[in-house]
């Protein structure tokens, strides 16, 4: 089986710093959600850090709230929470050249035994997929709208 992570790309016209700030805020969260299941924050810091724990309003189906925690963390190039389960959502940021970021965000299902990655790719992979895309799409409009001149970030 290749490797068990679910990954795209995308090239966001705003500093990392900028996307990073973003990511750092579990209240930003919702914002950029490309899911549809992260419905708002219930508890957790204004600012991510390795280690950080952070809860949230989730609905897929039925309403449910978890808790996740940052396992990886370093400022403006990488960050990714998981919560009880092994698998771990992780942003990397590497600046371009133009001033802007590239941001892979990736499902990485790898800490599980094979067939329990397996299974959790076969039920979940595609829908997952679809779900990062939309969020590299959320997550890009959210930067580059908030390093634009006159313009407020929107509160959520």
């Amino acid at each position: 089986m290749a490797t068990p992570v679910v990954t795209a790309r995308t090239t966001i016209d705003a500093p990392p710093s900028a996307v990073f700030a973003i990511l750092a805020d579990p209240q930003q969260h919702p914002r950029i959600d490309g899911s549809g299941t992260v419905r708002g924050t219930v508890s957790g810091p204004d600012r991510l850090t390795l280690g950080s724990e952070f809860g949230m309003k989730m609905q897929n189906g039925a309403p449910y709230k978890i808790t996740n925690k940052v396992v990886e963390h370093e400022p403006d190039r990488l960050i990714a929470w998981r919560h009880k389960g092994l698998h771990r959502w992780r942003y990397q940021l590497e600046p371009t050249d133009d001033g802007g970021t590239q941001v892979t965000e990736t499902w990485d299902i790898s800490r599980y035994p094979g067939l329990v990655a397996r299974g959790f790719h076969l039920v979940f992979g595609k829908r997952t997929q679809q779900a990062i895309e939309e969020t590299l799409v959320n997550l890009k409009a959210a930067a580059e709208q908030d390093v634009s001149p006159g313009k407020a970030r929107p509160t959520s």
